[in-house]
């Protein structure tokens, strides 16, 4: 199983951005789909889940400008963020739960003020 997240970069702050994460390997629509992230310094953290059938779960911290999504049909799982801010600055990674826990490599999200 492969999992591989894009969508990061560079933005200023109030802006936007849609992260994507694609997965291979034949588990993507029985799986719940995560994206977390990590700031410097800090513990990696939950930002929002997404069961197969999709139904969604946000961090406290998170609900409001995180919205996760899915397409089946393309082994993705998207999470939109919206009035990006300095302390959104983080990798954020997603995983794929079907039994045991898949991670992919981080895309990195830096918000400048």
């Amino acid at each position: 199983v492969q999992l591989q997240a894009s969508g990061g970069g560079l933005v200023q702050a109030g802006g936007s951005l849609r992260l994507s994460c694609q997965a291979s390997g034949g588990i993507f629509s029985r799986s719940t789909m995560g994206w977390y992230r990590q700031a410097p310094g800090k513990q990696r953290e939950l930002v929002a889940t997404i069961t197969s059938d999709g139904n969604t779960n946000y961090a406290d911290s998170m609900k409001g400008r995180f919205t996760i999504s899915r397409d089946n049909a393309k082994n993705t799982v998207y999470l939109q963020v919206n009035s990006l801010k300095p302390e959104d600055t983080a990798v954020y990674y997603c995983n794929a739960k079907s039994g045991i826990i898949f991670w992919g490599r981080g895309t990195l999200v830096t918000v400048s003020s």
